[in-house]
């Protein structure tokens, strides 16, 4: 189950976000998503577990919880939209 954190304080990392789900079950990855430009935590991040059951333990439990100073909000990871790319240029053509 891929599940979604948001709302993580600037200072939580990938190891912090494993162990605070690891509490749940067993996590087969856990990343706080950066800033390309800065390098600094976006706030939010994915965790990935293994068993659904435990995945769903975590979102109710977790989901409105304090964690590091901050109320994180947990859901189920919807899937990406797909958005269009302009790579930085005008669309339009000249």
């Amino acid at each position: 189950m891929n599940i979604y954190i948001s709302g993580l304080s600037f200072g939580t990392n990938d190891a912090d976000l494993n162990e605070l789900f690891t509490a749940y079950g067993e996590t087969s990855s856990a990343k706080v998503i950066m800033d390309r430009e800065t390098g600094r935590s976006r706030g939010f991040g994915f965790v990935e577990m293994t068993d659904d059951a435990e995945g769903q333990k975590a979102i109710d439990e977790l989901n409105g919880a304090e964690y590091d100073r901050e109320t994180i909000s947990v859901s189920v990871a919807r899937p990406r939209e797909e958005r269009p790319r302009n790579n930085g240029y005008n669309s339009r053509r000249y």
